[in-house]
């Protein structure tokens, strides 16, 4: 009886071990170029924006505030498992404590559920924009803006909470060595010598509530969107609209498309899809969106093009006039 109560209470690891790629572990230097490239990138041009947003007066607008947001969510959601894994690639620095690993996973699915929240606040966005233009200052308010913006980012804290609990409580007997390069859930849970499917089916849960949620607003939004744009008598004033919502629908396709991936092969494509192959695209999952999206809003949208023109000509006319 003694044993069994010792055997109990000792089953939690001081610490996980992260084994990187599992199969590819020659290849770790080689493909910590391209992540640390892409992060190095993510972090220049989210903060850039940033600071174009904050200091340019044209760029005051709802639309770009939650540019911002998106931004900000990004610079967490990268930098939360980026650093771990080059120091994995190039230090061989595998070990993370037991209580590093619960923070990492809440601030990984909490900032990738905000991701999609702000993806759905900025297709809100745009529906008012284009369908109710002569209200669209009225109705999104930066008061509105701000409660918004809060309210998901208290979604995402809140859904996520009772999944690291979850995590917590489980019993750990199976090893400590972790097939990837940082804590994800359900690859922490499948360690556990005990019954993991609430944290499936909750994971499964938190997942629909999120983004299957915001997935169904954005398809409502850019439908009322497209109705919207057919019915107007200008061409050029439908290219005009098609063009807004351009930048958008890159974000949301460069998000999106990895997340679909890695959601079905944890449930449904494990034994179909080697294990690396999903390793690589979890990550591109959190490092391709911060990447990609101040590249796209750069080149698509016009009001931040001349705002870097004239920080790059020298131009000591920082805050220009609304373009």
């Amino acid at each position: 009886l003694i044993m069994i109560i010792l055997n109990q209470s000792d089953v939690t690891p001081a610490s996980f071990i992260l084994n990187g790629i599992p199969g590819l572990e020659d290849m770790h230097m080689w493909i910590s170029f391209p992540f640390c490239s892409m992060y190095v990138v993510a972090m220049v041009g989210n903060c850039g924006l940033l600071y174009l947003i904050c200091y340019e007066d044209s760029l005051h607008r709802p639309m770009y505030y939650f540019l911002a947001m998106l931004s900000l969510t990004d610079l967490v959601m990268c930098s939360s498992t980026i650093p771990k894994a080059l120091c994995i690639f190039w230090f061989h620095l595998k070990e993370i404590r037991f209580e590093e690993c619960l923070v990492q996973m809440f601030f990984i699915h909490t900032f990738t559920g905000m991701e999609s929240g702000v993806l759905m606040l900025m297709a809100l966005d745009r529906y008012v924009a284009i369908c109710y233009p002569l209200r669209y200052s009225t109705i999104l308010t930066n008061p509105v803006i701000a409660k918004v913006g809060l309210a998901t980012f208290l979604r995402a804290v809140l859904l996520i909470i009772p999944l690291i609990f979850l995590t917590k409580r489980l019993p750990y007997c199976k090893g400590n060595i972790i097939h990837h390069t940082y804590c994800d859930q359900l690859s922490v849970a499948k360690l556990s010598c005990g019954n993991i499917k609430a944290n499936v089916i909750y994971g499964l849960m938190a997942a629909l509530l999120i983004g299957g949620f915001d997935i169904l607003c954005i398809t409502v939004s850019y439908t009322m969107i497209l109705r919207a744009v057919v019915s107007l008598s200008s061409a050029d004033a439908r290219q005009k609209a098609f063009s807004t919502c351009t930048a958008h629908i890159c974000a949301i396709v460069f998000s999106y498309s990895p997340a679909f991936f890695c959601f079905f092969f944890n449930r449904f494509g494990s034994h179909a899809i080697p294990p690396s192959c999903h390793i690589i695209v979890a990550n591109i999952y959190l490092l391709l969106p911060p990447t990609m999206n101040p590249i796209v809003y750069g080149v698509k949208t016009k009001q931040i093009r001349d705002c870097v023109i004239r920080v790059f000509t020298g131009s000591k006319n920082i805050k220009s006039h609304s373009i």
